[in-house]
C-alpha cells in the first residue's frame, strides 16, 4: 500500500524540467552582496534533509533547496541516473529559476552533484561547499595494496544487481523503516538526531512507483567523471566541511586527496558524521555563513 504523501516541512513548488516536475524550495530574500544558496540532498534524501539549513540560513541568504530528478518529490522516471543528469538539471535550474550564479552546497551524492556543475558549468556556481561529499578518485597506481577478494565480490555484486529482481530485492530490503532507522543511527553521531521526523521523510519517497528503478539506475549506471578531474576544472572558492565520525567516509584520508588536487580549498574537521548540516546544523551555517562573507 502507498504511504500518504509527505507535507514539506517549508511549501515548496514544482518546476517542469525535461517534462518532468522538479520539486523546490526558496526562501529569505535576494541579497545585494551575497549569492544565493543552493542546498543539494545526498542519496535517498530530499530538500526536507535542509529543514535546519534553510531555517538558519534564509535570514542572511536567499536560499534555495532541490530535489533531484529521482529524488524527494521529484519525479521519478526510468532514466538512466547520473552525475551529468544531475548536472544538467542544476544548471538549467540555476539559469531558468534563480537567474544568476550560486553558492552550490551538496552533501553526499549531492556534493558530487554540485562539483560536477561547479566544474563543468562554472558559470552556474560562484562558489562550491561540499559536505560529506561523494564521487570517485581515479585509481592512483600503488597508493592501495589490490585486494582480489573484494575484486572478485564487487564484480558479482555489479553483475547480479543488473538484474531487475535482485535490484528489486535489496531496494525492498533497504527501504524497510527499521533499516532505515539503524543506518542512520551508524552514520550519526548525535542519535538524538535520528528521529521519527527523519525517518518518515526517507521513507516516503521509496514509496513512488518509480523509485525501484531509479535506485537501480543509480547502482548500474557508469560512474562519472572522476573527482580529480573534476577538482582540476575548478575555478570557483572551495570550501570542505567533513564529519569525521563518518563511518563511510575517511575524513581525513579524503580530504587530503582533496586538497592535493586543489590546494587553495578551505576545509573544517568537525565531530559529526555524514550528515553533519542536519546533525550539528548550527555551526555548519556558522561557518558556511562566515566562509561566504570573507571568501566571496
Amino acid at each position: 500500500m502507498q504511504a500518504p504523501p509527505l507535507s514539506p516541512p517549508k511549501p515548496g513548488q514544482y518546476w517542469q524540467w525535461q517534462q518532468q516536475p522538479i520539486y523546490y524550495v526558496k526562501a529569505g530574500t535576494r541579497q545585494a552582496e551575497r549569492p544565493p544558496l543552493l542546498l543539494i540532498h545526498g542519496f535517498g534524501a530530499s530538500t526536507d534533509h535542509w529543514r535546519k539549513s534553510i531555517a538558519g540560513l534564509s535570514e542572511d541568504f536567499e536560499v534555495w533547496a532541490i530535489d533531484l530528478l529521482g529524488f524527494g518529490r521529484s519525479a521519478k522516471p526510468d532514466r538512466s541516473y547520473s552525475g551529468n543528469l544531475w548536472r544538467d538539471q542544476l544548471h538549467d535550474f540555476i539559469t531558468q529559476v534563480i537567474g544568476q550564479p550560486v553558492v552550490l552546497v551538496g552533501n553526499s551524492l549531492g556534493g558530487y552533484a554540485a562539483l560536477c556543475v561547479a566544474a563543468q558549468r562554472p558559470e552556474s556556481a560562484a562558489g562550491l561547499v561540499l559536505i560529506n561529499s561523494a564521487g570517485p578518485f581515479t585509481d592512483i597506481q600503488g597508493t592501495t595494496k589490490p585486494d582480489p577478494i573484494r575484486e572478485v565480490m564487487g564484480k558479482v555484486a555489479q553483475t547480479l544487481f543488473r538484474q531487475d529482481w535482485a535490484s528489486f530485492l535489496l531496494f525492498q530490503y533497504v527501504r524497510q523503516k527499521t533499516l532505515i532507522r539503524k543506518t542512520l543511527e551508524n552514520v550519526y553521531l548525535d542519535q538524538t538526531a535520528v528521529t521519527d521526523q527523519l525517518v518518515e521523510e526517507i521513507y516516503q519517497p521509496s514509496c513512488d512507483p518509480g523509485a525501484p528503478k531509479v535506485f537501480a539506475s543509480v547502482f548500474r549506471t557508469p560512474q562519472g567523471e572522476k573527482v580529480d578531474v573534476l577538482l582540476g576544472q575548478l575555478t570557483c572558492p572551495l570550501l570542505m566541511l567533513w564529519g569525521e565520525a563518518d563511518p563511510w567516509i575517511n575524513a581525513r584520508e579524503r580530504g587530503e586527496k582533496f586538497r592535493q588536487y586543489h590546494p587553495q580549498l578551505t576545509e573544517y574537521y568537525l565531530r559529526a558524521g555524514h550528515c553533519p548540516h542536519d546533525e550539528i546544523p548550527d555551526q555548519v551555517n556558522e561557518l558556511l555563513r562566515s566562509w561566504v562573507n570573507t571568501s566571496l
